[in-house]
């Protein structure tokens, strides 16, 4: 028989995007008191693998993605991701989105993304959130799955990814150091 644990914390990231690049720094801030200090930020970028949004938010997007410091636990995911929507709500124009917050966790196994929405390969975990599991970690990278986005599934995007869980990695080594 297994024998239940809490499982080890989890790196919170976010892909944010909007058309007003000037914006992104501005959601980068509220993020940061909410969920503490950034510890990597990606370049600028555009989310132009699909066109999506653009009917919602115009064209073209500016994207970034973040990590912070402060490692959750996997189940706070549901928290962040009904706190991220509520901020995206507050950026409203029109009825239409400004901003898109997408969080999601770097675990040592795989990166798992927060959605409302539902599909097969998607667990469902409470209060109208799911799981998607976007990258599996496997022969010292990270992999994308037959559903994976085309830019998760970049292999820029993927070496980014890399890089943050080799940050997660020495902080958990850290707190094992520690304890």
């Amino acid at each position: 028989m297994s024998q239940p644990r809490e499982p080890d914390p989890v790196k919170l990231i976010a892909s944010i995007f909007t058309p007003k690049e000037d914006l992104i720094r501005e959601v980068i801030n509220e993020l940061s008191l909410r969920y503490g200090p950034v510890d990597w930020e990606s370049p600028p970028m555009f989310f132009d693998r699909t066109r999506y949004y653009e009917r919602e938010m115009g064209w073209p997007l500016h994207r970034r993605f973040v990590s912070f410091e402060y490692l959750i636990s996997p189940d706070d995911i549901v928290n962040v991701k009904l706190e991220t929507n509520e901020l995206e709500s507050r950026y409203l124009q029109e009825g239409n989105r400004l901003v898109n917050i997408d969080p999601g966790y770097i675990g040592l196994e795989r990166l798992v993304l927060a959605t409302g929405k539902n599909y097969v390969h998607r667990i469902y975990l409470r209060n109208g959130i799911y799981a998607d599991l976007t990258l599996i970690y496997k022969k010292g990278s990270f992999r994308s799955l037959e559903w994976t986005y085309k830019d998760y599934a970049d292999p820029k995007m993927i070496e980014m990814f890399n890089n943050v869980r080799k940050r997660y990695t020495g902080q958990l080594k850290e707190r094992k150091r520690l304890d």
